[in-house]
């Protein structure tokens, strides 16, 4: 990879700069958080994750975007099929940089008045991650406890969105919780967490 060269990439049908600073301290702040967090990834070493990521700048992108909009991305399995290792949203509550959001573009389209921003949809495949599903969402609060005070919107059944709803989870007494809502729903609470593979 060029040197202190803006490097030019394409993802999503978006255009992205991804400077070498930018590159090398994101590195340095997955390598800090993957060595504090031994418990989500027992086993799995650095060097080899890192090798992966300077091979795909898409993805380092991707998890950039995850860290900006404060996600605090970790590595939390590694696929021996594929070899790819995967990299969940870890940051104690739903990440701040994407809350008050619909669930999707029809749910906000739907909106007529006090629409937000953005969807979560849009959203995630714009940074090139998928929301996680619930089983995802449950295996991630089997390494630790998240969302105590927040919610976080879950890839949602066909059957159930077409009938208008859509689907958050969060941590309650002890527990994970399913719960429903209507798509255009959106609270200064619940945001999206998000998953990618490298």
């Amino acid at each position: 990879m060029p040197e202190n060269k803006e490097e030019m990439n394409m993802t999503n049908s978006h255009q992205i700069t991804f400077s070498h600073e930018e590159r090398e301290e994101l590195l340095k702040i997955l390598k800090t958080r993957f060595e504090k967090n031994m418990n989500r990834h027992d086993g799995l070493e650095w060097a080899k994750i890192q090798e992966k990521l300077d091979a795909d700048s898409e993805k380092l992108w991707s998890l950039n975007e995850m860290e900006r909009t404060e996600g605090e991305p970790d590595v939390v399995g590694h696929d021996k099929t594929t070899d790819e290792y995967i990299f969940y949203d870890c940051s104690a509550e739903s990440p701040k940089g994407r809350r008050s959001v619909c669930y999707d573009r029809e749910g906000l389209e739907s909106r007529k008045k006090h629409k937000p921003e953005n969807n979560a949809m849009d959203m995630a495949g714009a940074m090139g991650i998928e929301l996680l599903t619930e089983e995802q969402y449950r295996a991630l609060q089997n390494l630790e406890n998240f969302d105590m005070k927040t919610s976080s919107w879950v890839q949602t059944p066909v059957d159930i969105r077409e009938l208008g709803g859509a689907l958050f989870c969060d941590y309650r007494y002890g527990h994970v919780f399913l719960y429903h809502n209507g798509a255009s729903s959106y609270y200064g609470g619940r945001g999206f967490r998000g998953s990618l593979r490298v």
